[in-house]
Order: C-alpha cells, then sequence, then structure tokens
C-alpha cells in the first residue's frame, strides 16, 4: 500500500477517531486544535502534528483552514525497506515546527502535488519524514548534564504573559521565545515542571476566565468567547464541556 496525502480542511466541530494508519497533519493556514493520547496542541500554519496508529484522538478545525494530511500505513514505502528507522517518528505523538528549509521544501511538495500529473507521492513524502526525523531526533537528545543545571521556568510570567493575551491567538513559540528557548526544549522542561503541556496550560487559564465572566457577568458567550481567544462560542462550548462537563450557560441556568 502506498502513501496516501491529500489537501483538506478538518470540520470545525470535535471529532474523535483512531484508526490502523500512522498520520501527519500540517497547518498551510487557519488554525486545529488537537489532543493525542492526552496530547493537546494546536495546529497552526507552518506547524504540525504526528498522530501514531490505533492511538485515539480528538480534533477539531478552528474556522476556515487548510490542511495538509498524509496517511502511513504500516506497510507505506517511507516506512519499509532502507526507510524502516523512520518508524521511530510514531514512537508516541508529536508537536513540531517547520524551519525554514522545510518551509521551502513544503511548497515544493505542494507545487507537485497540485502541477504534476503523476506527482511522486512516496518519494515527496519520504524526503519529508527524512527531515522531520533528523531535526526531531536531535531535539530530542537533550543533554542530561543541561538538564540538571538549567534554572526553572518562571510559571508565574508565563502565567501573566498569557492573561495578558488570552483575546490573542497564543502559539507554543510565544511562550518558548519569552523564556528564551527552543520550542522543542521549552516544551519538554515545561511538561516536566508542570505535568502538563504548554498548550493544556494556556486552555485552562482560557476557561478559568470563561468561568469567572460568566458567572460574575451577563457578558453574551460570543463575547467571552472573543475575549479569551476562542474563534467561536461554539468552539468556547467544546472545550468548556470538555473541561467541566457541561456548558457554560448552565453556570448560569443550573435546571438546563
Amino acid at each position: 500500500m502506498t502513501d496516501t496525502i491529500r489537501l483538506a480542511p478538518l470540520d470545525n466541530a470535535i471529532q474523535h477517531h483512531h484508526h490502523d494508519y500512522h498520520q501527519i497533519v500540517i497547518g498551510l493556514s487557519g488554525y486545529a486544535e488537537f489532543e493525542i493520547a492526552g496530547q493537546g496542541g494546536v495546529v497552526a500554519p507552518l506547524s504540525g502534528c504526528l498522530v501514531p496508529a490505533n492511538i485515539e484522538h480528538y480534533y477539531e478545525g478552528i474556522g476556515d483552514n487548510r490542511q495538509l494530511i498524509i496517511d502511513l500505513p504500516d506497510d507505506a514505502a517511507s516506512l519499509t525497506g532502507m526507510h524502516r528507522p523512520l518508524r521511530s517518528l510514531f514512537d508516541r505523538p508529536g508537536y513540531f515546527s517547520l524551519d525554514e528549509s522545510l518551509q521551502h521544501y513544503l511548497q515544493f511538495l505542494i507545487q507537485e502535488m497540485t502541477h504534476a500529473s503523476h506527482a511522486p507521492a512516496d518519494l515527496l513524502v519520504t524526503t519529508l519524514l527524512s527531515s522531520l526525523h533528523a531535526r526531531l531526533s536531535a531535539a530530542f537528545r537533550s543533554p542530561p548534564l543541561t538538564r540538571r543545571t538549567s534554572r526553572s521556568l518562571d510559571i508565574q510570567r508565563l502565567e501573566q504573559f498569557v492573561l495578558e493575551r488570552l483575546d490573542q491567538r497564543l502559539s507554543v513559540s510565544d511562550l518558548a521565545n519569552l523564556a528564551c528557548l527552543s520550542e522543542a526544549h521549552f516544551s519538554e522542561r515545561f511538561r516536566e515542571q508542570t505535568g502538563i503541556t504548554p498548550y493544556q496550560f494556556v486552555m485552562r487559564l482560557r476557561l478559568t476566565r470563561v468561568r469567572e465572566l460568566t458567572t460574575l457577568t451577563d457578558m453574551p458567550l460570543a463575547e467571552i468567547a472573543e475575549r479569551t481567544g476562542f474563534a467561536s462560542q461554539s468552539a468556547l462550548s467544546h472545550a468548556f464541556r470538555r473541561r467541566y462537563g457541561h456548558s457554560p450557560m448552565q453556570l448560569r441556568h443550573p435546571s438546563r
């Protein structure tokens, strides 16, 4: 079986499933939210996620969005033969950003897909996987000495940074830049120090503010969504229900 590669939007409603093939999703425009085996993250333009086979995951497209989606069955050319080591990309779920070189390659790949009548999908995908494998493997090879001597992240400062920008679209790279770390190192250290991902940290702050505004004011839910960084009232309600088990409006109307 060969790789399946396509350009498509993701539904603007929370979906969840698992499948017997690995998958890569790379954002081209708009945003999508993912939760893969409990690891939350946002796929923004020029960033992506790795979904291992048979792993339950949730996802939701936010507004207008367009994604590059690659399905990789176990016997795909990109994961067999001499390329078998690339399977380690899917040892666990993960999120990544494309550096400048990979951004140029992504543009080339899309052009080949859309303009060539017989684009060599297997070769294009293998090159992408090899490049990701080299970069992500290097990111995870952080020397133990560096980890032991590195200073703790200033969580209070990060929280204040997020709270001052709740109405804005925030990415992991925004927080990493504040901490003067690469995105990969920041994410790893943040999880080690707090037990949650940066995405979960931001989402908890957003939803805490939603609870406050819903309980203490008569502000319309659509306006609360805008003030707390959600793309729509629907996106806010979905996230709130997943976190608290009920809709935000039930705080105002408990009998519903």
